[in-house]
């Protein structure tokens, strides 16, 4: 039982050092390579070792047996998690509804921007039923071309008299610079 114990602990070294270094793919394959050494009992030996499932182990040595060339990606086109905005379809018009009422700047200006922050949008869409965080909130404000900032103040002063104007001057200036922008990018 000692000497068990002991390859047991050699092989939790091995993994902890290793492990790191490789995909997922790799790891299974080296779990699967030490069962098969091991013998009897070696996919509950290694599982052990290894802090996996059984069942991890068991394909590893099912994918060495199978004899399957190295694959150019970890995972298979499409396989780990959806986005929450795919899964929710739902997540991105919710969103927009809240954001409208206190955007900021023009609509088909490249400047736009909301004062509320990500984490009240977060938790305004958790409670009409859409599980998301602010992180995601930011995601999805930046693929909708909003530009995220802090709030400078808490208490706004008064309407500047020639505000629009500021704000139609900026979106000019921003346009002529992703003008020239492109233009250089299709000078190359």
């Amino acid at each position: 039982m000692r000497i068990q114990d002991e390859a047991c602990g050699q092989l939790a070294e091995k993994f902890a050092v290793l492990f790191r270094h490789l995909d997922e793919r790799q790891r299974r394959l080296l779990m699967g390579a030490e069962a098969r050494v091991l013998g009897y009992g070696g996919i509950r030996g290694v599982a052990r070792a290894a802090a996996v499932s059984e069942t991890t182990v068991r394909k590893g040595v099912f994918e060495l047996e199978a004899g399957e060339e190295p694959l150019g990606r970890v995972r298979r086109p499409g396989g780990g998690r959806k986005r929450v905005a795919d899964l929710d379809p739902g997540l991105r018009p919710a969103l927009l509804a809240l954001v409208e009422p206190d955007e900021r700047g023009d609509p088909m200006s490249p400047l736009r921007w909301t004062v509320k922050s990500t984490r009240t949008l977060a938790r305004e869409l958790a409670r009409a039923g859409h599980k998301v965080s602010a992180d995601t909130v930011a995601d999805l404000l930046r693929e909708e071309e909003f530009s995220l900032h802090a709030n400078a103040k808490t208490l706004e002063g008064g309407q500047h008299a020639d505000r629009d104007a500021q704000f139609r001057y900026l979106n000019e200036q921003v346009r002529g610079h992703m003008v020239a922008r492109r233009g250089a990018a299709g000078a190359c």
